[in-house]
């Protein structure tokens, strides 16, 4: 591995990830270039931001699995008080809707956890050298997104209750709309997600991030 002057300021980095022992792995990766350093860690959004402003990390490395403030959220939130710092998301979720919300809030990198340390070591550099880095599987499977697949507000929002296994009765009343207009939508679900029942349409809900189980994106 090529190592950069001495005298070159080190790439700060800030690890943002609920799990402590996925903290170490990424830190133990970014530890091993010296052009890079751990600026610091956080658990939460919040704490992200607060970071942001101790630290002035150069990259933030960002889980969009997060306890309190989503993923999305954080990001959205440093972009705007921090323009200057480049996010790369870091995640288990490789739905293209987590993908489209996540590079349409201001992410300039997108990876799924598990990768090589090659893989992260190259994408840090690309994007703090102003690119961005999205692996050919993510850049196909956003291309493939067009508006006969992809759900609106309000459908995910009747995918969500569907999860949790309402009625559609019970659907209506949460939502306040009428029980026809429901029908409507999961017509439309399933259409869209190609799945002929409410157990197939939870499971490419789930599949392509339109809904998630336990801790939001």
């Amino acid at each position: 591995m090529l190592k950069m002057e001495t005298s070159a300021m080190p790439i700060e980095v800030l690890v943002v990830d609920d799990h402590p022992i996925m903290r170490v792995g990424i830190a133990a990766m970014i530890s091993k270039c010296n052009e890079m350093n751990v600026a610091g860690f956080a658990g939460s959004g919040e704490e992200a931001i607060e970071k942001c402003a101790k630290h002035r990390p150069d990259i933030v490395l960002l889980d969009l699995r997060l306890p309190g403030m989503s993923g999305v959220e954080t990001l959205q939130e440093i972009n705007r008080k921090y323009p200057e710092v480049r996010i790369i998301i870091l995640t288990t979720y490789e739905g293209d809707e987590d993908i489209h919300r996540a590079m349409n809030a201001g992410a300039k990198g997108y990876l799924a956890k598990g990768l090589a340390p090659e893989t992260l070591i190259a994408a840090i550099r690309k994007v703090h050298a102003g690119g961005s880095y999205i692996p050919t599987p993510i850049s196909n499977s956003l291309a493939a997104r067009t508006s006969d697949t992809c759900l609106s507000v309000r459908e995910c929002e009747v995918l969500q209750l569907l999860a949790k296994g309402k009625s559609n009765k019970e659907i209506a009343l949460e939502l306040g709309i009428r029980e026809s207009t429901v029908k409507g939508h999961i017509s439309v679900i399933f259409t869209r997600l190609d799945a002929n029942d409410r157990t197939q349409a939870v499971i490419a809900g789930l599949e392509r991030g339109y809904i998630h189980l336990g801790k939001p994106a």
